[in-house]
């Protein structure tokens, strides 16, 4: 367990930035000046944010910890993350659609896990349930579940994230029970016919129990998602709802904070001004570090002292064109 953290680093999370959404010569400048990296594959948010601050990863529970996120109450029996997502064929594989893409409504994933309950689910072995936007499995027993979150492998092949081992086979089972019960329900017949993709399986993934609460120090967090909130709660640390902009984060802040903006603000105004506010802070000596998380898989570490790093003006990473992987 860490014995403390940076108390004098700030790390933000930001919409994607590559692809040239950025056109503001100055922010690209001081960007170019800063460590830049991209992941090599997608990652879910709450890892790129705990190896950033230097937190554990949870061994398992994920789900758990999204529902403890929320409802403030921490989940006592197996939990297992039900994203509904949209299986697409193509020639020779299937392709992902995650949730974010497809668009659920709560009304029609509360009309689909109601169904799925009625038809898979039981008081001894398995219950699916809804909260909000977000499915669950529950089970009496551990069942083998992915490791990531649909929106980490939205468009991509799913076959390549499935669990593998023992219970596999039993996993590949119950999705294909949970596709032939969803395959022309109500719900997808209507959203066919409207033009929009069905809703034609659930992606498990994240199954565990809750981590015990215990006392770790974490810096404050200010954010909607569910998942990183639990996390927080998990380890009794200090966490906000995103307040709307970057500026009450730093003067709430004695140092260093996580913050997160929320992953569909697309307005580029917004981003703008979040980054010059933190350029301003770093200035200013708010904080002596800061980190830049995009959810494009993009990454900025930057120090004060890479403003002396003069012969860099530019950066291709800053309009590499990549997949959006990061969001929820």
């Amino acid at each position: 367990m860490n014995a403390s953290y940076d108390k004098t680093a700030a790390v933000v999370v930001l919409p994607p930035l590559s692809g040239g959404r950025l056109q503001d010569t100055s922010l690209r400048t001081w960007l170019a000046r800063s460590n830049l990296s991209m992941d090599p594959e997608p990652r879910d948010l709450l890892a790129r944010i705990v190896e950033a601050v230097g937190l554990p990863y949870p061994r398992e529970g994920l789900g758990a910890l999204r529902m403890w996120g929320q409802t403030g109450d921490r989940p006592t029996v197996w939990i297992a993350a039900a994203d509904p997502v949209y299986l697409e064929p193509r020639l020779d594989h299937l392709c992902l659609h995650a949730p974010r893409r497809i668009g659920v409504p709560p009304a029609d994933l509360r009309a689909l896990v109601d169904h799925l309950q009625s038809v898979l689910g039981d008081e001894q072995s398995i219950g699916f349930t809804r909260l909000g936007s977000s499915g669950y499995l529950r089970a009496d027993k551990p069942i083998a579940s992915a490791a990531v979150p649909a929106y980490v492998i939205d468009q991509r092949v799913p076959s390549d994230f499935l669990p593998d081992g023992e219970g596999a086979a039993s996993y590949r089972n119950l999705i294909s029970e949970i596709e032939m019960a969803l395959h022309d329900h109500d719900v997808n017949l209507r959203r066919v016919a409207a033009g929009k993709c069905p809703i034609n399986s659930l992606w498990l993934w994240g199954g565990g129990k809750a981590p015990g609460r215990e006392m770790r120090p974490q810096p404050p967090l200010y954010a909607n998602d569910p998942l990183l909130l639990g996390y927080w709660e998990s380890a009794t640390a200090v966490a906000e709802l995103w307040p709307g902009n970057i500026e009450h984060c730093v003067d709430a802040s004695d140092g260093g904070f996580v913050a997160v903006m929320p992953e569909f603000e697309n307005d580029s105004a917004a981003v703008k001004d979040c980054l010059q506010a933190l350029r301003s802070a770093l200035r200013a000596r708010r904080f002596a570090r800061l980190t830049l998380i995009f959810r494009d898989g993009l990454r900025a570490d930057i120090e004060r002292s890479h403003a002396w790093r003069f012969w860099r003006r530019e950066s291709e990473l800053l309009d590499f064109v990549t997949t959006e992987h990061d969001g929820s």
